[in-house]
């Protein structure tokens, strides 16, 4: 777990920023059982597989694995059991609105604890095709050119 400016970060979706186009973020909070928080406590989960949906007027974290508790006995979680995101009604309805305009989903960034209570940063998130993905990789190498060659300038190389 890494800490970072009032919150401790618990997992990260690493994949998600290179496969979708990111457009807006929300905070929400996540309902979830005793067992789960003390595995999050130790850092096992995964956001690899995660996805939300809207069911109902409800936002639902899917495929999320948190993994069982270890010292947990016969009232352990399921690892990957549908988890109830919470927000404000408005939100729900402005997310609801977006979603059905474009082909946009709800993507998990990260997952981390803030003054206790779990959080979920979620994405209103596009999917990239593989010509975006690549013309992100090469921007992100001749940035790292350039920065690389400025470096040797500045030391005289």
């Amino acid at each position: 777990m890494v800490k970072e400016k009032g919150r401790t970060v618990i997992a990260t979706n690493r994949k998600a920023r290179h496969n979708y186009a990111i457009i807006d973020t929300y905070e929400a909070g996540i309902a979830l059982l005793g067992t789960e928080v003390k595995s999050l406590r130790e850092g096992k989960a995964s956001l690899v597989d995660a996805f939300a949906t809207v069911d109902d007027g409800e936002i639902w974290l899917r495929a999320l694995h948190i993994a069982e508790y270890g010292n947990g006995s016969w009232t352990n979680h399921a690892p990957r059991r549908n988890r109830k995101l919470l927000m404000h009604r408005r939100e729900i309805d402005n997310l609801i609105g977006k979603i059905r305009d474009g082909n946009l989903t709800l993507v998990p960034l990260s997952m981390y604890f803030s003054d206790g209570k779990v959080k979920v940063e979620l994405a209103l998130a596009r999917g990239k095709q593989a010509h975006d993905k690549r013309h992100d990789i090469a921007q992100r190498t001749a940035r790292r050119e350039v920065e690389r060659e400025v470096g040797r300038r500045v030391k005289g190389m």
